[in-house]
């Protein structure tokens, strides 16, 4: 089978719609519509039904959806060992959230370079939907990731849990969340019930997505915000930010996310080489 009919198929039930799986996919709708029929002519059954909102799995539809992953990461992991470099005996592609790649990522991709020196590496940094995809699919072996989708076929292990901590750029008054300079950090939506639970009046009118940018934007226009307490620290000891008194915590875990289907002796050590660097067992 082409496995570019199967990943059509998983766009497609992904996005409920032949129109949107063609954009994510990038290809004409037209051909969106070619391959499925070509794959229910290969199977002998019809995979949708389609509908004013978009496109219906049939029974038929159901039942391929529990195999179709399966080729696409059986292809994706066949791609990465034919692909393997002279002088290494595999390949590990590895990745994280935007905001964790400095410093964890890299602390992690060094250490393995100088631990691992067998092993090939990718490293990829990618939006949290589609890092989970990528290792739900093969794609990437281990990601580093805030509150990842649970997923059969993954595996999730805790890293470490990092502290939110409320910081201030005033050095003397106390920058509560119903200030106007108080800048609201999306952290994901547990830290979004607990911000709710502990600030009820609170309305910021500033809102981030990305704790670098945010951080960024306190530290140049001035306010406060609730972030990491790992990255804050260097900006509180050179007196650039300062920890706001009396104000919740909150937990943000981190975890590492890994196929179940991945090669246990590649990813087994680099895991472990994760958590000795997470924990500060090893200099990165």
């Amino acid at each position: 089978m082409d496995i570019e009919l199967a990943r059509t198929f998983i766009e497609i039930v992904s996005t409920g719609s032949f129109i949107r799986a063609s954009e994510r996919l990038n290809v004409a709708q037209t051909t969106v519509s070619a391959r499925i029929r070509s794959l229910e002519q290969q199977l002998g059954r019809s995979l949708f039904v389609r509908h004013k909102g978009g496109a219906s799995l049939t029974p038929a539809g159901e039942q391929f959806l529990r195999h179709a992953p399966m080729f696409v990461q059986l292809w994706q992991r066949t791609l990465h060992q034919v692909a393997v470099p002279p002088g290494r005996r595999a390949v590990l592609t590895v990745g994280s959230e935007v905001s964790l790649a400095q410093p964890l990522l890299l602390d992690w991709v060094r250490w393995m370079r100088r631990s691992l020196q067998d092993i090939a590496l990718r490293v990829h940094v990618d939006v949290p939907q589609d890092l989970i995809n990528q290792v739900a699919s093969g794609t990437v072996d281990i990601a580093i990731m805030y509150a990842p989708q649970h997923r059969p076929g993954l595996k999730i292990d805790l890293l470490t849990e990092e502290k939110l901590v409320l910081v201030t750029t005033d050095l003397e008054e106390a920058h509560l969340p119903d200030r106007s300079d108080y800048v609201y950090m999306d952290w994901g939506p547990d830290f979004t019930l607990h911000h709710g639970i502990n600030f009820p009046e609170a309305a910021p009118d500033l809102y981030f997505d990305l704790g670098p940018l945010a951080l960024s934007y306190i530290l140049a226009a001035g306010g406060s915000g609730y972030f990491r307490m790992s990255v804050v620290l260097s900006h509180i000891a050179a007196g650039r930010l300062r920890l706001v008194p009396e104000m919740p915590q909150f937990s943000y875990p981190v975890y590492a996310v890994q196929s179940a289907n991945a090669d246990e002796s590649v990813a087994g050590p680099a895991l472990a080489g994760l958590h000795a660097v997470v924990g500060g067992d090893v200099n990165p």
